[in-house]
């Protein structure tokens, strides 16, 4: 299996879970103050959402890959 068909399957795996979920959400924690002992840290929840055009996109660039990608001239 050449580099070329790895990326074409992690690309239709990719658009496949970015159509599934829509997006995902991660949590970031940032320290605001710090006085002696005593700290203050934020955690703030954000999140990314994944266009239904970008998914689509991975999946077929995924799929010329495949089928183009593996041709010898």
């Amino acid at each position: 299996m050449n580099l070329t068909k790895i990326v074409g399957i992690v690309l239709i795996v990719a658009g496949a879970l970015g159509l599934a979920y829509g997006g995902f959400s991660y949590t970031k924690e940032t320290h605001d103050m710090k006085i002696g002992p005593i700290e203050l840290s934020v955690k703030d929840k954000e999140s990314v959402n994944i266009p239904v055009w970008l998914g689509v996109g991975a999946i077929v660039a995924g799929g010329l890959l495949i089928v183009f990608g593996s041709r010898k001239p």
